[in-house]
Order: structure tokens, then C-alpha cells, then sequence
């Protein structure tokens, strides 16, 4: 037997036999983002503007929250933590074309997606959920000539079956699905493409993640979900054309709001047509901006309620944006959508965040001075769970 033989297959071999295409073996690396500052500079176009004011009282001015942060110290609103992570890699370029024709040369994308929720119990974090999965995203030329329905998903399952893969199965890893991207050319590149597909796919975990705990009734007004990140889902075409789908959607995140440690300041029309970033740049140390009502036409008929929370002092900080986070709600009854949130709720969840932020420096995290501390555990542990790029990218 040939040492080609006995060497099990890697992952391109089989997408290679499986699709038809051409592999030509490339360079390998990864497509994540380096570290860069949350600042955006400049103002934003009318197109995504602030509606009007998104709180129940008329509040044209910061916030002072210091004093009631002191109150209630010692106690907390959140308990549980949610947080979805990837690592995204090119890992080749493949080539697909009829007999005879030319042959179009796509990148194959693949990721590691991990999301988990962490619970807090007095002083303690425990895991709540944590789920896994590698995928990988292929232009939708590779299902084309005549391949069956579901042609993709059965490759994925050929992926986990073999050989190759068993110390991946073990590790609690495992190849969830291909995700087609568009072929037509686009102004996106298409590794772009590949990478929206896989950010999409976590994005729809984290939000099952959600229902999930939802459905166990593990969130109430004293049991809150911070969600790192911003909340701006868009809800699938079904979701958003079935009003009592939307309305389920929003009550999912009745007790939920999203923390973002990077934020693109946006002109915010309840201020008196001040640029909001100015306005954000001069939040006081534990002051909040009034809250506005966003919406935009993409995510369906939904109402957020969005502030800016300042959780450390200038003095400490490298840019005039280190230290606000950005909060989110989603607005869930026809109370809320016609009068916003209710301010005292806006007042006592920040609160509650300036007694979550980050209690020290971690060395050459430049997001440090942003970090809510339980969230920052809560990426720890995701990321700890990952697979080392030259493993990864080993199997390919």
C-alpha cells in the first residue's frame, strides 16, 4: 500500500472529490481583524439618524450616576453572560468550471465559531451553555450542476466522518455545515463574502442561545443577560413578514441588553442636531447620554433604545472614546415603542454596568479600559477552548 493510501484525507482532498473543483493548494492564513481604535471619525449620513427621543423623560443633558452606583453596590441585576467569538482563516483557493469552459477561481473560508454563556453566582462564574462548531464557506458554485438538495450539508457530514478528523470529535469540535457565498462578482471580495457568511452563522447562535435560556425561563427582572456586542440582529425574512414571529423575537430580549466596546458615534437628532461625537467624547466620568430610539429598515420592525455610558476617567485612557461603551435595548411592549424606556430602568442598569467594569489593566488588551468584567471572562473562556491556528489550519 502506497503512503498516499495510508495517509488519511485532509479537508480539501475531500471538498476537492466531493465538488468537483480544483485545488490549487495556497497559502494559508488568517483573516482577523488586528487590533484597531473604536474611534470613527467624522458624522454620519441622514440615512441612519436618530428617530426621536427614546426614554420616557424629557432628558437633553448627561446623566450623573456615581451616587446610585454606590447604593447599590454589593448587589447586581446580571447574572448571566453571553459572548460569540470566530477565527476566521483563508484556506485556499479553489477553482470551478464545466469541461471546456473557464475555470473561476474562488477562496475557501473556513472558521472556528464558539459562543457560550456564563452565569454568575455570588462571586463565582459558572458555564451555562457553550457550544462549538467549525464551518466552512464556499462560493454557490460548488453546489451547482445538478448536485442535490442539501448537497452541502451532506459534504459537511463526510468532512466529521473521517479519519482525519477524530482528535478534532474529541476535542468537542465539530463540522456543522457549509455556507454557500455569491459568486457574482460584487463590490465585496469574496473572502469578504465568505467571512459575512460565517459572521451571519454566529450571530444565529448566539440568538438560539437566547432562546434557549428564554425557554427554560432562566431570565426575569432580577436575572438580566448582558450580550457582548450590539443587539442590531436581522431577524430571517420569515421572522420579519410574521408579526407574532416579530413580537416572540422581541420578547426574547426583554431581559437582555447589549454592551459594545467599539461603537461608530452617530449624528443623534434628539441632541438638538449636535454631532454625536463630540457629545460622547465629553461624557463625564459615570454619566450617561440622554437615550435615543434607532431603528432601521433592515432589521424588521424593531425599536432599540441606545446609550452611552462613560466607565473610566479620561485621565487614564489613550482616546477620547476608551472607557464609554455603548448600551442597547431592545424595546419589547407598544408602551415602550410609543414611549421608550423607562428612564429610572435606563438609570439602574447603568448603574449596575459601572459596578461591572473591568477592576484592573490586562497587560496588552487595548480594550481594557471598555471591559465589563464578567464579559471579559466570559471571551476568556470561548477563547481558550480554541483551536491553535497551526492545528487548525493543519487539517486543510
Amino acid at each position: 500500500m502506497s503512503a498516499a493510501a495510508e495517509r488519511p484525507s485532509r479537508i480539501m482532498e475531500i471538498l476537492e472529490r466531493e465538488t468537483g473543483g480544483h485545488s490549487y493548494k495556497s497559502h494559508k492564513y488568517s483573516l482577523d481583524e488586528s487590533e484597531r481604535t473604536p474611534l470613527e471619525y467624522g458624522e454620519a449620513g441622514s440615512s441612519i439618524q436618530w428617530q426621536r427621543r427614546g426614554e420616557t423623560k424629557e432628558i437633553k443633558t448627561y446623566v450623573p450616576l456615581e451616587e446610585l452606583s454606590r447604593e447599590i453596590a454589593g448587589d447586581s441585576l446580571f447574572t448571566y453572560f453571553l459572548d460569540g467569538s470566530r477565527h476566521v482563516y483563508k484556506v485556499d483557493d479553489m477553482g470551478f468550471g464545466k469541461s471546456g469552459s473557464r475555470t473561476a477561481i474562488y477562496p475557501i473560508v473556513a472558521g472556528q465559531i464558539g459562543v457560550g454563556c456564563c452565569r454568575r453566582e455570588g462571586r463565582r462564574m459558572f458555564c451555562e451553555k457553550f457550544e462549538r462548531e467549525i464551518v466552512i464557506s464556499m462560493p454557490d458554485i460548488a453546489q451547482s450542476s445538478g448536485k442535490k438538495e442539501g448537497f452541502l450539508i451532506a459534504t459537511a457530514q463526510k468532512l466529521n466522518d473521517g479519519t482525519e478528523l477524530r482528535r478534532i470529535r474529541e476535542s468537542g469540535w465539530r463540522f456543522s455545515t457549509i455556507l454557500p457565498y455569491k459568486s457574482a462578482k460584487e463590490e465585496k471580495d469574496y473572502d469578504d463574502k465568505g467571512t459575512a457568511q460565517i459572521q451571519t452563522r454566529m450571530m444565529e447562535n448566539e440568538q438560539k442561545m437566547v432562546a434557549q435560556l428564554v425557554k427554560e425561563k432562566k431570565l426575569d427582572d432580577g436575572h438580566y443577560l448582558i450580550k457582548d456586542g450590539s443587539l442590531e440582529y436581522r431577524p430571517s425574512k420569515d421572522i420579519r413578514s410574521n408579526p407574532r414571529e416579530c413580537q416572540k423575537f422581541k420578547n426574547n430580549y426583554d431581559y437582555v441588553i447589549g454592551v459594545s466596546k467599539r461603537f461608530n458615534p452617530e449624528v443623534c437628532l434628539v441632541l438638538g442636531n449636535k454631532p454625536n461625537p463630540g457629545f460622547i467624547a465629553d461624557l463625564p466620568l459615570y454619566h450617561r447620554t440622554p437615550v435615543a430610539y434607532f431603528t432601521d429598515r433592515r432589521l424588521g420592525d424593531i425599536g432599540f433604545a441606545v446609550w452611552y455610558l462613560r466607565l473610566r476617567d479620561t485621565k487614564r485612557t489613550r482616546t477620547p472614546f476608551d472607557g464609554i461603551v455603548k448600551v442597547e435595548k431592545i424595546l419589547v411592549s407598544s408602551d415602550e415603542i410609543a414611549n421608550g424606556i423607562n428612564s429610572d430602568l435606563a438609570d439602574l442598569l447603568s448603574a449596575h454596568l459601572i459596578n461591572e467594569r473591568n477592576p484592573v489593566c490586562y497587560g496588552a488588551d487595548l480594550r481594557w479600559p471598555n471591559h465589563i468584567y464578567p464579559i471579559y471572562l466570559t471571551e476568556r473562556y470561548i477563547k481558550s477552548h480554541y483551536l491553535s491556528t497551526e492545528s487548525f489550519l493543519h487539517l486543510f
